[in-house]
């Protein structure tokens, strides 16, 4: 990239969260010339909005003193390929024969590489032929590869002729198509590649599709060969013959191959039906920049979020950080739950709906300026397409992610705040200033890593507003908090919902696989429905067995556009009295910052059959509007029917719940995105500010 392509200061952190005494690393990229400004805040809110409290930060300075930076301009290289860890050689006059089986995704005005080494470069040309070029020599196919489909490509350099060999696979596979031409003498000692070219030093010519089985022999003797079954959970693939292969940008793995034939959808049973690796010109998750500045959290510095402030020549750039208390040392009886998992998932989603004119929106309140839909070769979310129309299916916090600033605002037309996610949750952290409620955080990637041990002993640890994504073993250490007597608040819809795999090389990387059902930004292919990450079975937990009712008692039933209703409440249960003390009405929060309405966007309710336990107590239940939400597909059977048994109706609501558990614990539900974003509304005094302030007493006390 080109430094006018890029931001001209922007930045992010090599791990979201530490403790103290662990140090962090902060990769930042400035076209200055001059020096940027770094200084630290605590964060507060980051709610822009300029009808609720604003952007509140505190100094903390104490923690981190103010400086000075030399600025550097880091660029970055968009595009997954493979390259050899070692260069092959041949001599001039050696027949060389290169083979590999491919299927095309995309047509492009260039180039695109399939297997290269130095001059020699088997690849489609720009009007999606197969072709084979040797210095100033080619031949191609004239007829363009039909997309999708899968070919089988061998190339021969020998007696000063050039020949290219072509034929469709499958199950209308074709005669084999031959091209020859002239060529020169060439011979061989470069690194090879897959899935680009390298010349000069620079990785051009992306391919975007499927690649199978490569290799390059001379004189009949292999000098490098790959099968792409192998390795699958890391990040090379071991050589059958010659240098292993390093991968690179993460190209897409477990992708089924030309052999698949639906009759195993494990690929872990049928590895060689698997044998394909999808490379994308747009791959980049990890930009990999040196280390501009660190900060070593002090021993005194106190759990909570803190962004480092940047500014340069006017620019600004603002890096979250969460600061978590030393393992099994808690500081206080409330423990918060980050949702890194889901704040990476969504990094950088850049919506269809997005508009130039939100920015005078943004400007007017002096919001977050940069939106993802604007700046696409940044990489974009799991929420989005690859250029050649597959879905995006790996995530990393490893590079700037817009959406995870404070003030940055989703919905940029809403008659409210807009926000989700990382500023959706300050509403959270605000009222816990608000109401003086001492905490400490933990992130999901700490539950991933060090299991219930990260939250053992917390009276109270409540989630924000939603909480998606999670692992196994991050679900499994919220269950096995509750089990242990813990009491477990979960404030927001859609919680605990698709199944992610953390990556055992670069634990920054997230994998997630669409399969099946739920509501998807994009369906993964049929049979490549298993991680490649860690093999699991990807899509939702409640096709894995673990539907959100079986932790929290309410699971994801219905999705609207971005607006909120109140709850109207149902329970007389004196044994839940409590909860409404100082609450006069049975209507509750028909306001907030969300949507306008507690009970909005995206909702949860009850099931017994899928693990809602008999204690539930349903306390109140959201008064949805007709025509408003739509209800999830894995809850839908027919355009009559659902699984409720019930009418639709009767199946699109959020209920707020309260149960207890075996071993002292239980769970506080909303069911409800936008719950929280009512907390802050008239200065922190109103009912939901009240209900959950009950809650978090009743848990504490």
């Amino acid at each position: 990239m080109t430094v006018d392509d890029d931001l001209p200061l922007t930045g992010y952190v090599e791990q979201l969260s530490g403790r103290p005494g662990e140090t962090l690393e902060f990769k930042v990229s400035s076209s200055s010339d001059r020096p940027f400004k770094v200084r630290l805040v605590r964060s507060i809110s980051a709610d822009p909005n300029p009808a609720g409290p604003g952007i509140l930060e505190e100094d903390a300075s104490a923690f981190f003193a103010p400086r000075e930076v030399t600025s550097v301009h880091r660029p970055f290289y968009p595009g997954s390929y493979g390259m050899a860890e070692a260069d092959i050689a041949a001599e001039a006059g050696t027949v060389l024969d290169f083979a590999v089986t491919i299927c095309p995704t995309q047509r492009c005005d260039r180039v695109q590489s399939v297997l290269s080494c130095g001059e020699i470069d088997l690849c489609v040309d720009a009007n999606g032929a197969a072709c084979l070029s040797a210095g100033k020599d080619q031949v191609c196919v004239g007829e363009p590869l039909k997309l999708r489909k899968w070919y089988r490509l061998e190339a021969r350099l020998a007696d000063g002729t050039l020949t290219l060999t072509q034929q469709l696979l499958g199950r209308y596979a074709t005669e084999p198509v031959r091209v020859v031409g002239p060529v020169g003498s060439h011979g061989l000692n470069d690194r090879p590649t897959v899935g680009a070219r390298l010349s000069d030093g620079r990785v051009t010519q992306h391919f975007n599709g499927k690649i199978e089985a490569p290799v390059i022999e001379a004189d009949g003797v292999t000098l490098c060969a790959w099968d792409f079954a192998q390795g699958m959970t890391k990040t090379m693939v071991p050589a059958l013959a010659g240098p292993d292969l390093a991968l690179i940008n993460f190209p897409a793995r477990a992708m089924t191959g030309a052999s698949w034939d639906g009759t195993e959808m494990n690929w872990r049973h049928r590895p060689d039906h698997y044998a394909a690796i999808h490379f994308h010109q747009d791959d980049i998750y990890d930009f990999g920049w040196d280390t501009d500045f660190t900060f070593t959290i002090p021993d005194d510095m106190p759990s909570g979020i803190f962004i480092m402030r940047l500014e340069c020549d006017g620019h600004h750039e603002a890096i979250p950080l969460f600061v978590c208390p030393p393992l099994g040392r808690r500081k206080a009886d409330l423990c918060v739950l980050v949702s890194t998992f889901t704040y990476a998932i969504y990094g950088n989603h850049a919506r269809p709906d997005y508009d130039p004119s939100w920015q005078d929106r943004i400007a007017g309140w002096n919001a977050y300026p940069h939106n993802p839909a604007e700046y696409p070769q940044y990489g974009l979310s799991t929420y989005n397409y690859h250029s050649d129309g597959s879905g995006i299916c790996h995530a990393s916090h490893r590079r700037p992610l817009f959406n995870l600033r404070p003030g940055y605002i989703t919905f940029g037309t809403t008659l409210c705040s807009g926000l989700r996610h990382f500023p959706a949750d300050s509403h959270l952290i605000s009222w816990l200033h608000a109401k003086g409620f001492e905490y400490d955080l933990v992130t999901d990637h700490d539950l991933h890593t060090h299991g219930h041990s990260a939250i053992a002993g917390y009276k109270l640890l409540t989630t924000g507003s939603h909480p998606e994504y999670h692992s196994e073993e991050s679900l499994n250490a919220l269950r096995d908090y509750r089990d242990n007597g813990g009491h477990l608040a979960y404030l927001g819809g859609n919680g605990f919902y698709w199944r992610i795999a953390v990556h055992n090389v670069n634990d920054g990387m997230l994998e997630i696989r669409r399969a099946e059902d739920g509501i998807r930004a994009w369906a993964a292919e049929p049979g490549e429905y298993y991680n490649a990450f860690d093999g699991s079975y990807g899509g939702l937990w409640r096709r894995n067995g673990r539907a959100p009712q079986d932790l929290v008692g309410i699971g994801f039933s219905a999705q609207g556009e971005f607006f909120g209703d109140p709850y109207r409440r149902v329970s007389v249960d004196p044994d839940v009295e409590w909860v409404f003390r100082g609450i006069e009405s049975d209507v509750v929060g028909d306001f907030g910052y969300s949507g306008n309405g507690a009970a909005g966007f995206e909702l949860d309710h009850m099931d017994a059959r899928i693990g809602t336990p008999d204690s539930a107590v349903l306390l109140a239940r959201s008064v949805t509007r007709e025509s408003g939400f739509m209800l999830v597909p894995e809850e839908q059977l027919t355009h009559l029917t659902n699984l409720s048994g019930g009418t639709e109706a009767d199946a699109k609501h959020a209920d707020m719940i309260y149960c207890s558990y075996p071993g002292g614990g239980s769970v506080f539900a909303t069911g409800s995105i936008t719950f929280c974003g009512s907390l802050p509304w008239n200065d922190y005094d109103n009912d939901i500010s009240q209900l959950l302030q009950n809650v978090f007493e009743k848990a504490l006390d």
